[in-house]
């Protein structure tokens, strides 16, 4: 093993002896201060990770600096996560929430901040410690928070070892770390996933997003548009849940195309334009580094085209959707692509299409007051999360409206590869031990009543 890896390893179970002696109330208070730290320096902490991951957008990474840490350890407050954690009287079951040990965390570019700072949280929510391999466009930021954290640390008396950092990553030391701790979480592209998934130990990873945004009829348009658009710009466009496609009914297609315009959209159906488009999003059919995070005048002028000033969103128009249109893929910028349907299982088919050929497990968009047709979509779609009439780039990772668990890692289930269908939650990393007790008045059904 790497000497570096081999030392890190050694220092965080160490630390992880400690951090097990503590109680309830002195655990919860690092997992406090983990979040209050990040809600106290969103302003520094999201001008670093602007300039460091050249991506993005500063305002929109202080609120989500500001937003994640307020709602994570809002959910944290008060929950048991050691020693007895549940006793069920009449099934004869005590729970006991026990620690998993070292967790290995790579963590994106993408989100820099809030993804360590998430991960830690949870993890010594259950008394682990945690180790992190962040992407090298991010090593500035998590070294930035390390520090932050080790200040507050010292003064609590407690190790600073329970949060590490390698502090010069490479694909090759974050293969070693995983290997070498006893969960591995993985934040970022597919094949830091893969590799966690290839790494022997215990997994969660993430899957791409592709988040298709179905609109209804009879909805609000304008509001429709208004939440689509905010989750398409949202830190310009790196959030895996934002919304991606328009899929609008027919028969009111030009007015909700109007009310995308009318928002700040800029809409494009003539061909040849949207083949130049491609050819710079989607060079050979891959998306172009180039344009990931940047605002919507670098992509146009990347292109040689001219849009008005103050667009916030590029919406093409492709001729077709599904397997082998690259407009049907994740976009990881200020572009959405707009479609029309017939009926709501069109709708979902097209939907289903894109799913299918990129994004499968994650999430999808509906703007919708028809509970059928939201339940229907819920059947048919190979999503973990349904987000109906919000913002999903912010809320698909749980929000104070509604009750999917706030976290910065979305797993996307067997669809996406990955061991959970749900959100992380601290939750995911305990081990639990089960007593078992003879149940009261218990009795064996005869086999006549168990086949009956």
């Amino acid at each position: 093993m790497n000497q570096l890896i081999q030392s890190l390893v050694e220092r965080s179970r160490n630390a992880q002896r400690v951090l097990r002696s503590y109680d309830q109330e002195k655990t919860d208070a690092i997992v406090k201060m983990f979040a209050k730290v990040i809600f106290d320096n969103a302003e520094p902490l999201a001008k670093l990770a602007v300039e460091e991951s050249r991506m993005g957008v500063y305002e929109d990474k202080v609120t989500k600096n500001r937003g994640k840490s307020r709602i994570i350890w809002n959910a944290l407050k008060g929950k048991r996560s050691i020693g007895v954690i549940g006793t069920d009287e009449e099934a004869g079951l005590i729970e006991v929430a026990k620690p998993m040990g070292v967790i290995a965390a790579a963590t994106p570019c993408t989100n820099p901040i809030v993804t360590p700072m998430c991960n830690a949280m949870y993890a010594v929510k259950c008394q682990n410690t945690i180790i992190i391999a962040p992407h090298p466009r991010s090593k500035k930021c998590a070294m930035a928070v390390a520090e932050l954290y080790y200040k507050e640390l010292d003064r609590m008396g407690v190790p600073r070892d329970i949060f590490l950092v390698i502090e010069e990553p490479s694909i090759e030391l974050t293969n070693e770390l995983m290997a070498a701790c006893d969960v591995v979480l993985a934040t970022g592209g597919a094949g830091v996933v893969k590799s966690a998934y290839s790494s022997g130990k215990p997994s969660y990873g993430v899957g791409p997003g592709n988040v298709q945004g179905l609109i209804d009829e009879g909805i609000d348009y304008k509001a429709a548009a208004g939440r689509m658009i905010a989750s398409r710009i949202f830190d310009n466009g790196i959030i895996c849940s934002g919304t991606q496609t328009i899929i609008a009914p027919e028969k009111d297609y030009d007015t909700v195309i109007k009310e995308f315009v009318s928002q700040g959209a800029f809409y494009i159906d003539d061909k040849a334009v949207i083949d130049k488009l491609a050819e710079v999003v989607f060079p050979n059919g891959v998306i172009n580094k180039k344009v990931v995070g940047q605002s919507v005048k670098t992509i146009a002028d990347l292109a040689g085209i001219s849009v008005p000033q103050g667009t916030k969103v590029i919406i093409v128009k492709p001729e077709k959707h599904g397997a082998g249109v690259v407009w049907s893929k994740e976009k990881m910028c200020p572009m959405m692509a707009a479609y029309s349907y017939q009926t709501w299982e069109e709708a979902v088919q097209i939907a289903y299409d894109n799913l299918v050929y990129e994004g499968e497990g994650h999430s999808a968009d509906i703007q919708s007051n028809d509970k059928n047709h939201i339940e229907y979509a819920g059947l048919k779609l190979p999503v973990s999360r349904v987000v109906v009439n919000q913002t999903c780039s912010s809320m698909a990772g749980g929000a104070f409206a509604n009750s999917l668990n706030p976290t910065t890692t979305l797993g996307c289930g067997s669809w996406g590869n990955n061991a959970i269908s749900e959100n992380l939650f601290y939750t995911h990393l305990m081990n639990k031990s089960r007593i078992a007790f003879v149940k009261k008045d218990w009795k064996q059904p005869t086999d006549e009543e168990i086949f009956a």
